[in-house]
């Protein structure tokens, strides 16, 4: 079973820029369409952007022009650059499959990193 982990989150101001990273375990992750989810307290957990195996990227129109999405199938590695945060943004995030565009993924999860943009 496939594992992740992700880091990177933090504290940041309005406006500021955050990274995340995620690492997973296992060696069909470069066959594997990846997501980036987050969940805010009290609201579903929501995929905010996906990447396929072959590289094509999409986004929730909440954070189209500020995030950016990237995978290393060689590393089995995952990021997350996030730009112009805004208190919105702030959630736990997490990486793991995206079989299709805003299904939630099934299985396990990783802890996640929280991310905070106070207000």
């Amino acid at each position: 079973q496939v594992q992740f982990a992700e880091s990177g989150g933090g504290l940041v101001q309005p406006g500021g820029s955050l990274r995340l990273s995620c690492v997973a375990s296992g060696s069909a992750f470069r066959l594997y369409a990846m997501g980036w989810y987050r969940q805010a307290p009290g609201k579903q957990r929501d995929m905010v952007a996906r990447i396929t195996s072959g590289g094509d990227t999409k986004y929730a129109d909440s954070v189209k022009g500020r995030f950016t999405i990237a995978r290393g199938n060689a590393q089995n590695t995952m990021s997350l650059q996030m730009n112009s945060l805004k208190p919105e943004d702030t959630a736990v995030y997490y990486c793991n499959r995206a079989t299709a565009w805003g299904l939630v993924a099934q299985g396990s999860w990783g802890q996640g990193t929280q991310v905070t943009v106070p207000s």
